[in-house]
C-alpha cells in the first residue's frame, strides 16, 4: 500500500499514513463537514444598552455580527462579517453612563486593556483617555466554530509545527481553538494553550468547552508570554504548545527553544503573508532568520547573482506556514523551501486550500506563488 509523504516532497518525505493511490494535483478531501457555530450571543448582548440589545436580538443578520463599537460622543456602530464599514445602531450618541454600565458588567480590564465575559469567548477591549478613564469599547463576538479543521486535518498527521498569518478577523484564533480540541481529543496529545488574553479558552478560571481536553495557562501580563511558554514546557511535559499573537523577539526565541525540545508548536504571528515575516527582523527567526552572505566570484557567477545575497540562517521553527487570505481560502507553504526560493527571487510552489460550492475542501497542489493573487 502506498503512503502519503509531506507535501511538496523533500527530505521529510515518509510513509506517515497509508492511502490507496497517489493524490492528483487537485483533489477534494473526504473529511469535510458543515460548520457548527456556538456564539452564546445572549451573554454578549447583556452588556449593551437595552435599546441596542433589543435591536440586535431582532436583527436577521445577528449571526454575522462581528463586533459592536461604542465610543463616547458617537452613535454606536455594528460591524458584520463580509461587509465593509459599519452600520449605526441609533442616532443617539453613547454616553459615559452607558460605558460605565458596560464596564461594571464586564469587570476588570487587564494590562492589555482587554476583558471577557466569564464562560464565553467574547472579548471586550477598552480605549482610555490620558487620565485612564474608558472612553470607548470594542465588543467583539467570540464564536466556537467547528469545521475549520477540515482545511488542514491531513497536515496534523505529520506532527510538524504550523504558523498561521493573516489579517485581523480572518479567523486565526478560531482555528487555534479547534486545533486544540482535535489534537487533545482525537489525536490524544498533551496540549497546553498559552492564553495571554483569554481569547482562546475564554474568560474565567474554567476554560471553554471548545478547546476540548487541552489545558490552558493564563498569562498575567502580555510581556510575560514568553516566560509562560517556557514554563509550560519545563513543568507540564506538553506534546503540543498553542500560542496566539507571537509578536516579540523574546517570544520568537521562546518558540525556537520549545521546537528544539521536540514539542509541536501551533501559533499565529502578526503579518498577512510570508514576506511580512521575512522582512520583520523581530519575527524572522520563526522562519529561520535572515543573514547577509558574501559569495566568492565563482559562486556569484554560477548563481548569476550579486556577491552579497540574503540567505536563511537556520532551520525554521515552523515547518509549515499558512496564509489565511480568507476564512475558506488558505495558502500553505513548506516554510524552508518557500523562504529559500523567495530569497533567490523565485516563486515557490505552494498548496491552495479552499472550499467548493458543496463545502468540500479542495486542495490544489504545485501552484506558483507570486505573493499576491494565485
Amino acid at each position: 500500500m502506498a503512503g502519503v509523504c509531506v507535501p511538496w516532497g523533500g527530505e521529510a518525505c515518509r510513509l506517515l499514513f497509508p492511502i490507496r493511490r497517489q493524490l492528483p494535483v487537485s483533489f477534494a478531501l473526504q473529511k469535510s463537514s458543515s460548520m457548527i457555530v456556538n456564539d452564546n450571543l445572549s451573554a454578549f448582548l447583556e452588556i449593551l444598552p437595552r435599546d441596542l440589545r433589543h435591536r440586535l436580538l431582532n436583527d436577521p443578520r445577528r449571526n454575522q455580527l462581528v463586533e459592536v463599537i461604542m465610543d463616547l460622543g458617537r452613535p454606536p456602530e455594528a460591524r458584520y462579517l463580509g461587509e465593509r464599514g459599519g452600520q449605526y445602531l441609533r442616532n443617539v450618541e453613547v454616553s459615559m453612563e452607558e460605558l460605565e454600565d458596560a464596564q461594571e458588567l464586564v469587570g476588570e480590564f487587564g494590562a492589555d486593556n482587554r476583558a471577557g465575559i466569564e464562560g464565553t469567548l467574547h472579548r471586550i477591549s477598552a480605549i482610555r483617555n490620558r487620565k485612564g478613564f474608558i472612553v470607548g469599547l470594542t465588543c467583539r463576538v467570540g464564536r466556537a466554530v467547528s469545521g475549520h479543521i477540515d482545511m488542514l486535518y491531513d497536515l496534523l498527521h505529520y506532527g510538524k509545527s504550523i504558523l498561521f498569518v493573516g489579517r485581523p478577523g480572518v479567523g486565526k484564533t478560531t482555528v487555534l481553538r479547534e486545533m486544540a480540541r482535535v489534537l487533545s481529543d482525537e489525536f490524544q496529545k498533551r496540549v497546553v494553550i498559552i492564553d495571554t488574553s483569554n481569547e482562546i479558552g475564554g474568560d474565567g478560571d474554567i476554560p471553554h468547552s471548545a478547546i476540548g481536553g487541552a489545558r490552558r495557562m493564563q498569562v498575567p501580563k502580555p510581556s510575560l508570554q514568553h516566560k509562560v511558554m517556557i514554563e509550560a514546557v519545563e513543568n507540564h511535559m506538553p506534546q503540543v504548545i498553542i500560542v496566539d499573537e507571537i509578536g516579540t523577539e523574546a517570544e520568537a526565541l521562546a518558540c525556537r527553544s520549545i521546537a528544539e525540545r521536540g514539542v509541536m508548536l501551533i501559533g499565529t504571528a502578526h503579518g498577512e503573508q510570508l514576506q511580512n515575516i521575512i522582512k520583520n527582523p523581530t519575527l524572522s527567526d520563526l522562519i529561520g532568520g535572515i543573514e547577509t552572505v558574501t559569495l566568492g566570484d565563482e559562486e556569484a557567477r554560477a548563481r548569476r547573482s550579486q556577491k552579497s545575497i540574503l540567505e536563511r540562517k537556520a532551520p525554521p521553527t515552523f515547518y509549515f506556514l499558512i496564509e489565511m487570505r480568507e476564512r475558506d481560502y488558505w495558502i500553505a507553504h513548506q516554510t524552508e523551501k518557500s523562504v529559500d526560493m523567495l530569497l533567490r527571487g523565485r516563486n515557490p510552489m505552494v498548496e491552495v486550500r479552499k472550499r467548493d460550492e458543496e463545502f468540500k475542501v479542495v486542495i490544489e497542489r504545485w501552484k506558483s506563488y507570486d505573493g499576491q493573487g494565485i
